[in-house]
């Protein structure tokens, strides 16, 4: 009996926890909702701002996206430059390659590929860490077997990893998940959650309408207030970001944002647009572009920039 009873309040505690949890999210929406400016041709759409930003903070579709290159073939035009301090090419890869599915599995082709200055060591190596960065995004080394593209209950876990795996890990956190804390990140993983009540405060955001190469598109901008003081600055990670979601399916069209911070053993300066389509059933990227300056303790500054163009999507 007294088990059954422990059960029963185990129950009712869970189910009073979640109900607890999913109120607590519709008041912060709710809050969200009175600070977010509408354009006039928003206005008139009627859109629901509470629930259009509940859709905003459960999007998986951006981050489905990215896993869709796991399950189908493509090819990539890649190109990959490092300035140096007074803006010189100092090395440099321009690639050609093509992912191709079979039986479950997945192998990149190299077709054509040119390198300049020290961008590989003497074992074909990255030199940069922007390098490997790309090629854990984009590249596939040997043959990799029994993938999916399923993204529910997906988390990722960088906490769990270490060294170059755990920056991945948080590489892949900055993309698919803007605007949320990102665990082990030193100083600044709980500044990246735009949408805590605490810090939504510091930044302007906009509903606007238009079309994004010919779709009808809400376009949600996110931008920080141009007269924080100088302790309000420091909590903020994420300058700017805007999104173009399909007005109809609520999918990211594409994705534009801006990133910086200061953390003293290290800093960075990274802008990155995403831009997606369409093949068959699958939303995937086709163009991805980075501009990036960023320092690590211990390590050579590495001024970056590259971008991926990937066409020709195969079954």
């Amino acid at each position: 009996m007294i088990k059954r009873l422990a059960f029963t309040f185990l129950i009712f505690s869970s189910f009073w926890l979640s109900l607890a949890a999913q109120n607590e999210d519709s008041v912060d929406n709710a809050r969200l909702a009175q600070m977010i400016s509408l354009s006039e041709v928003t206005i008139n759409t009627g859109i629901n701002v509470p629930m259009f930003i509940k859709r905003v903070k459960e999007d998986t579709t951006f981050y489905k996206a990215f896993r869709n290159l796991r399950v189908i073939g493509f090819t990539s035009w890649n190109e990959i430059r490092m300035k140096d301090k007074k803006g010189r090419i100092e090395s440099s890869l321009q690639s050609k390659t093509k992912q191709v599915r079979s039986n479950g599995c997945r192998s990149m082709q190299v077709l054509s590929q040119q390198s300049s200055g020290n961008f590989f060591d003497d074992d074909g190596d990255y030199n940069y860490e922007t390098g490997e960065l790309y090629a854990a995004l984009f590249f596939t080394k040997d043959v990799v077997c029994g993938e999916n593209n399923v993204v529910k209950g997906k988390s990722f876990s960088p906490r769990s990893s270490g060294g170059m795996q755990k920056h991945k890990e948080q590489l892949k956190m900055l993309f698919f998940n803007p605007g949320k804390k990102i665990p082990g990140i030193p100083f600044i993983g709980d500044k990246i959650d735009i949408f805590d009540p605490g810090r939504a405060d510091n930044y302007d955001f906009l509903i606007d309408y238009g079309d994004y190469n010919g779709e009808h598109c809400y376009i949600f901008s996110i931008k920080a207030k141009g007269d924080l003081r100088a302790g309000e600055k420091n909590s903020i990670v994420i300058d700017s970001m805007v999104t173009w979601f399909n007005s109809s399916t609520m999918e990211v069209v594409a994705r534009n944002y801006d990133m910086s911070y200061d953390a003293g053993v290290y800093d960075f300066d990274v802008h990155m647009e995403v831009q997606m389509t369409r093949f068959g059933k699958y939303l995937v990227p086709k163009v991805l572009r980075y501009i990036g300056n960023w320092d690590v303790a211990f390590k050579k500054r590495e001024r970056g920039m590259f971008t991926a163009t990937l066409f020709d999507f195969t079954n």
